[in-house]
């Protein structure tokens, strides 16, 4: 077949950059592997297209490789590469013509090229931080020394007979996946995207076929860990001793949970891998046995490199960071690609300063920063200079360049830390000029003028600038100073307590009530923490306002949300705590009502104000979403809400609606035709509540209430704000244990909400997706912009 392919693709020759490349278009199958086979066979390189991938994307893939030929199954329209001129065959077609052929191996002349270490034997197209695609070209020695390792460091067992190949060809954890089980001679079983979706059917699968190893993101494997835990007396996968994550940040509370659920004492594993297509998939490896080890370090390590691989943590000037300073990440070794199609971002590859053997002179930029500590590295993040506050995206330039626009500024710079803790705090650095006298707060006054409120940086002021070498900013040093003034030592933050106007009588709760603002704002508070100070002077939000109710009621103290939320000062804070949980239930502020025609125009108003303007996903949407597509979804559904009789608005005094809860039983929901963006979100959230709700929930009517849609009108402050939410999920209860629902289901993507459903209203999570990792049927990643940090939230409460 190798000589069938030769013969049909040496036409078109090789690429600009001498790469004989074979388009592969088919669903995962045996053919599949003969196809990639016969193209290594050929002398060629594959290029996998998923046939899902929209028109535009094939498209530019095949201008940017230009292959020779493209093989396709019977799953695909051969009418796809009409307009790309390259020549297709189907692999029927192809298998026919390489039958004819003599099935001795293909002699020198009758081959594409000659196959040698460094040949290209994969490119697989990456989006990267364009956009734009680009192909990364893998040479066989990266493959091989991927593979090599793998078999050293994690050796198939002697009863280890099957594996599975469940990752899309076009990703490069695919590439270990199939080649790594059959260079051994193990069964490669192929899983489809739709098993692969059901962690109830995975489970399944996995367990039949006595699966032994297993690569997935953190978020398949909070969802098989749910799936496990509602039968914990069986135990399926106790066969399945390596577990393998990837691809995203694996947190602590997941591994927690992982040896919560298999023990210490049975040889589980659970690795933490990091890497990304330029380095053949991986290039470090954490590996924990034991729930101990969880607790060693700040947080999950990504480890150390494999093997023939090195990792530099380099600051601005490419000079080695010190044990424990933040460095940007960049990776040298045999993992290596030959760079991009066509000499794309030559500034990524670059030549290796530090090396002291030829198989290290090139380095690859990853594009993320990382810690040396205690010889293993902690993920700090990326080097991008846009980042997520309370889910808001913040463009520090743009504070930058605000801060350097406030009269009597010389120098500003802007940075953002703690990102890598998930608590991202952003810092302006100002340099005054000559006689000017300036303080923090009367900057942070003046840039509430141009910036809004979640971008206003807190201010510290310098005396100077410091520099590198090369003139330029001395970032590092920057937060260094920061923390080394915020800090006794490197771990206690130093705060300023003034409990000078505490009645002694008060002072347990007082000091109760400081020290938990001082822990949850820690090194962003702005100011010493007394009672005339408040708590959004000190840098407080909505989110951390319900962390510290939380956190105080862990330490026996309780007050109303919306008590909290409306003080003035923690003064007033403390008048309204209690010892008494009894004494803390917030009287309703609002009306119930049962949603009525009458209430459409007001529901719509409310609803484009909540999503369109204010909503996590519709940001990376913005140019697809109209505001009228909201009055249309509303329209499109308002008669089947009505009918069900399940929603609520809240109606002020003067009986005017100020919030409204949207549910439908979720067995029981109507087909909405939408278009655009909105239809492109309505999808998104199908897929994440999908597999919860169909796996996870009881089935048949009459059993879920969906928490549909759930909004309040824009000029509710932000403690009515929370009132009014704080009611609609009563009132939605209500009406849940009413019609004798077993409970209420819900996604949140606010952060906000978030905390509200988890530590205040008592919701379970049952799903936590990472929203950055979403593709839509088309291949299309339409929230890559988004932070890791940023996720779906899929939760239930059952009826009390």
């Amino acid at each position: 077949m190798g000589r069938a392919i030769a013969t049909h693709a040496r036409p078109a020759g090789p690429n600009r950059d001498r790469d004989y490349v074979i388009a592969v278009c088919m669903q995962p199958s045996h053919n599949t592997i003969l196809a990639l086979l016969a193209t290594w066979k050929a002398g060629a390189a594959y290029v996998p297209l998923d046939p899902s991938f929209p028109q535009a994307r094939v498209s530019h893939i095949l201008g940017d490789a230009q292959p020779s030929l493209i093989i396709y199954d019977d799953t695909v329209n051969p009418s796809t590469f009409a307009s790309s001129g390259v020549a297709a065959i189907s692999f029927e077609e192809l298998s026919l013509e390489a039958s004819s052929l003599p099935a001795d191996r293909p002699s020198d002349t009758e081959v594409l090229a000659q196959n040698t270490v460094d040949t290209i034997a994969i490119i697989l197209y990456t989006s990267g931080s364009t956009g734009i695609p680009k192909g990364v070209r893998l040479p066989y020695s990266a493959i091989c020394n991927r593979l090599w390792w793998q078999f050293r460091t994690f050796p198939f067992s002697d009863t280890e007979s099957t594996c599975v190949w469940k990752t899309a060809l076009t990703f490069v954890d695919a590439v270990s996946e199939i080649w790594g089980p059959l260079l051994h001679g193990r069964t490669l079983l192929i899983l489809s995207k739709e098993t692969t979706r059901n962690p109830q059917k995975l489970v399944q699968v996995l367990a039949e076929n006595q699966v032994e190893r297993l690569v997935l993101v953190p978020t398949l494997l909070q969802s098989i860990l749910m799936c496990l835990s509602l039968n914990r007396s069986e135990r399926p996968l106790r066969r399945l001793k390596l577990w393998v994550c990837s691809g995203e940040t694996l947190s602590k509370e997941l591994a927690a949970r992982f040896f919560q659920y298999f023990g210490d004492h049975d040889g589980f594993k659970l690795a933490n891998f990091y890497g990304s297509t330029e380095v053949m998939g991986d290039v470090t490896y954490y590996v924990m046995e034991k729930f101990s080890q969880i607790d060693l370090f700040p947080t999950i390590p990504i480890g150390r490199p494999v093997d023939n691989c090195a990792v530099f943590l380099l600051d601005e000037e490419m000079n080695p960071s010190r044990e424990s300073d933040t460095g940007e990440v960049w990776v040298a070794g045999q993992n290596l690609a030959r760079g991009y199609v066509g000499g794309q971002a030559p500034e990524k590859f670059c030549d290796n300063p530090h090396a002291s053997h030829p198989d290290y002179s090139r380095l690859y930029r990853t594009g993320d920063y990382g810690i040396l500590y205690k010889g293993v590295i902690l993920y700090a993040g990326r080097t991008d200079s846009q980042i997520k506050i309370r889910g808001h995206r913040v463009d520090l330039q743009e504070v930058e360049r605000a801060v350097a626009a406030i009269q009597g500024v010389e120098k500003g710079v802007v940075l953002c830390y703690g990102l890598q803790y998930g608590n991202p705090e952003i810092l302006a650095f100002v340099k005054l000029g000559p006689n000017v006298r300036l303080n923090g707060q009367r900057i942070e006054s003046a840039l509430k003028e141009v910036l809004t409120n979640y971008m206003i940086p807190q201010v510290i002021i310098i005396e100077s600038i410091p520099l590198l070498v090369n003139g330029k900013v001395d970032r590092q040093q920057l937060l260094k100073m920061y923390e080394n003034t915020n800090n006794n030592d490197d771990t206690i933050i130093s705060l300023d307590y003034d409990y000078s106007d505490v009645h002694p009588e008060n002072i347990e709760a007082a000091r109760a009530l400081f020290e938990t603002v001082g822990e949850v704002l820690g090194r962003s508070a702005r100011g010493a923490i007394s009672l005339s100070a408040g708590f959004y002077e000190l840098g407080g939000n909505s989110l951390n306002s319900i962390f510290t109710i939380t956190k105080l009621r862990e330490k026996g103290f309780y007050i109303e949300i919306s008590d909290f939320l409306g003080a003035s000062s923690l003064g007033e804070v403390l008048r309204h705590m209690s010892t008494s949980p009894e004494g803390t239930e917030e009287s309703p502020k609002f009306n119930v009502a049962q949603m009525r025609d009458e209430h459409k125009d007001r529901v719509i108003e409310m609803i484009v104000s909540s999503f369109y303007e204010k909503a996590e996903l519709e940001q990376f949407l913005r140019s697809e979403i109209h505001v009228r597509d909201y009055a249309r979804c509303i329209d499109a559904c308002w008669q089947p809400l009505l009918l069900a009789d399940l929603s609520v608005v809240l109606e002020n005094n003067e009986g005017t609606p100020v919030a409204v809860a949207l549910n439908f039983d979720a067995r029981d929901e109507p087909d909405i035709e939408l278009a655009g963006g909105l239809a492109k979100i309505m999808t998104f959230l199908e897929f994440v509540e999908g597999k919860v709700r169909d796996t996870m929930l009881p089935e048949g009517k009459g059993t879920i209430l969906h928490s549909f849609m759930m909004a309040t009108c824009s000029s509710l402050s932000a403690a009515d704000n929370v009132a009014a939410i704080r009611q609609l999920e009563i009132a939605s209860m209500n009406i849940a244990r009413e019609r004798r629902f077993l409970g209420i289901f819900t996604t949140n993507t606010s952060p906000l909400t978030q905390q509200l459903g988890t530590d205040v209203f008592g919701f379970q999570t049952l799903l936590d997706y990472q929203i950055n990792q979403y593709a839509d049927p088309n291949g299309n990643r339409l929230f890559a912009l988004a932070p890791d940090d940023m996720k779906a939230v899929v939760c239930w409460k059952p009826v009390e």
